[in-house]
């Protein structure tokens, strides 16, 4: 394992009224810098400290600090993330509970793509508001409630990853060139979003596009927890055993998960000013629960908790912390779903799509079967956790 969990797969209102020393430190500690030169730090980094080194005190500094992160993370990682193209259009039909939602995307008329996307609804009377969706990368691995429709996204269609030989391959690069530095996962996220895009100019869906999670599990889990740190419109992000480790240097060798860029740091990732708690704390302050199966070492239990724990110190810091949940047990297969999770992930149904704002979601564990390793937060976590609420 590499030396940090990175092998793991806005701006403040009211500014005018600040005083001058104010406004010119919170001007600069909202630049969004995509590098750090000269950054070095075996341990993981303080997300709760700019770029330029000052503190986070606010929940506005927050979602500041947030746009940073998304910023290094396509910069040394990812790769760039476009916004919506001018051309986003939709078409709709339904036969019984299954609809068929076709979205096009382009730059020019000259120059679009289109893909189509099956929708299942419950059965029954939509609410008010439309249905609560699940969106789930490639196959659905988790139960759903009554009254939450389900949309399978096809994401290789989007973005293929089968090896190194597929970087480039998909429709998001015939739209903006093979050449594109998004990686697939980064291409992936543009697809839930072009989704979303056409729910909301589509009123025929029937779809309630403030109650939307995503959701997938292994590299789709992975993808998942990417679409819920950049696309802000997700109100649940919920990846399943998705957190597994590989050593940096082995990962840019198998698939174009990562940009090309990326390769230039596998040999010493002490130099990137962000990791992987911090991709997930981009999810803050929206609702996020991650289960980790700790029955194959492999899957390296230790490294999602660490993980998990760092990111959890946002969430804390927002006044929040049950919005963050981390489930981490044993005795299953890769991807198979125990029931005995069921409540855990039904009180997050039921807080961020369910209009059940009460419900207790207090789910934070692990099992501690760490392959004989143990989590010592003091090794890795030198920061405060500070009051952002």
């Amino acid at each position: 394992m590499a030396s940090r969990f990175i092998a793991l797969l806005l701006f403040v209102s009211s500014a005018l009224a600040l005083p001058s020393p104010q406004l010119e430190k919170r001007q600069s500690a909202c630049a969004t810098s995509s590098t750090i030169p000269g950054y070095n730090n075996t341990i993981l980094p303080n997300p709760f400290q700019f770029d330029d080194g000052t503190p986070v005190t606010t929940a506005d500094d927050w979602a500041c600090r947030r746009s940073q992160i998304a910023a290094l993370i396509q910069g040394y990682e990812a790769g760039y993330l476009p916004p919506a193209p001018p051309i986003v259009s939709a078409t709709f039909s339904q036969s019984g509970t299954t609809g068929t939602l076709n979205v096009t995307a382009g730059l020019s008329t000259t120059n679009t793509v289109s893909f189509s996307n099956t929708i299942t609804y419950p059965s029954g009377t939509a609410p008010s508001s439309g249905w609560p969706l699940v969106i789930a990368y490639d196959i659905l691995t988790i139960p759903v409630p009554d009254g939450i429709a389900t949309l399978v996204y096809d994401n290789d269609e989007i973005a293929q990853e089968n090896s190194l030989a597929s970087r480039g391959v998909g429709l998001f690069y015939d739209l903006y060139g093979a050449n594109a530095t998004a990686s697939a996962m980064t291409a992936w996220v543009w697809g839930t979003s072009r989704i979303i895009d056409a729910l909301e100019q589509t009123s025929a869906a029937n779809i309630n596009t403030a109650k939307i999670a995503v959701t997938g599990c292994s590299r789709d889990g992975k993808g998942a927890l990417m679409a819920g740190a950049y696309e802000t419109r997700f109100a649940l992000t919920i990846p399943q055993d998705g957190d597994d480790v590989q050593q940096a240097t082995e990962i840019v060798t198998e698939d174009p998960w990562f940009s090309v860029n990326f390769d230039n740091y596998v040999y010493d990732i002490s130099v990137l000013p962000y990791d992987h708690h911090e991709l997930a704390a981009m999810v803050a302050p929206r609702g996020l629960i991650s289960y980790e199966n700790t029955e194959y070492e492999w899957l390296s239990p230790l490294s999602a908790y660490g993980c998990m724990s760092a990111a959890h110190t946002v969430y804390q810091a927002l006044g929040i912390p049950d919005y963050h949940g981390f489930v981490e047990v044993g005795n299953h297969s890769h991807c198979y779903f125990p029931d005995s999770l069921d409540d855990s992930l039904y009180a997050f149904f039921d807080k961020f799509l369910l209009d059940e704002p009460q419900t207790n979601t207090s789910y934070f564990y692990t099992n501690y079967a760490f392959n004989g390793t143990v989590w010592d937060p003091s090794y890795w976590i030198n920061w405060t956790t500070p009051d952002l609420s």
